[in-house]
């Protein structure tokens, strides 16, 4: 079967549509002077938006613009997908998923429904975590720490130095001198 995509998976990855229905909105609503320099304000989850951009994205997301623009739509259904890491149950995730998913399949965005594609082959994974409420950011966190090293020095002659500098990176050693 081969190895799975789910390994690294994130929103700014996986909805890498946002620019485009950015782009979009900048077409069909030239008449919209909040849009330009949004770039950045959709990647925030709600609660993570800065005060500066907390107006703007207001405005965006209001009630009458939401249904003209595609990015505000895409933001919406991706804000509205985070709530299922705050379901205390399976059952409520289950019904939470059959909710978002019916929402993003009727979105009319291509990227959003390629998401919610996705998703949807990796659901059982995705359900697994609150069975056992166990992620493996762990892992990842170690594998993007081992990468850095691995980058900063450019490649290593052998594996044994690639195991020091590991070790030295990893280890937790305490250099400092011994006072006495």
């Amino acid at each position: 079967m081969g190895r799975s995509r789910w390994t690294g998976w994130s929103w700014q990855t996986r909805f890498s549509g946002l620019p485009g229905c950015r782009r979009y909105s900048l077409l069909k609503f030239n008449s919209v002077r909040d849009i330009p320099g949004t770039k950045y304000v959709w990647s925030y989850g709600e609660e993570n938006v800065p005060d500066k951009h907390r107006d703007r994205l207001a405005r965006l997301t209001a009630h009458g613009m939401m249904r003209k623009l595609k990015t505000t739509r895409a933001w919406s259904i991706k804000e509205s997908l985070r709530d299922l890491w705050k379901c205390r149950s399976r059952v409520a995730a289950e019904h939470h998923w059959r909710w978002w998913y019916g929402w993003a399949i009727r979105s009319r965005l291509s990227h959003v429904k390629q998401v919610a594609t996705m998703l949807k082959a990796h659901l059982p994974g995705v359900l697994a975590y609150f069975r056992h409420r166990v992620t493996n950011a762990a892992s990842e966190g170690l594998n993007a720490k081992l990468q850095r090293i691995k980058s900063m020095a450019y490649g290593f002659r052998s594996r044994e130095h690639f195991k020091t500098a590991i070790f030295f990176h990893c280890g937790g050693l305490d250099l400092y001198p011994a006072t006495h």
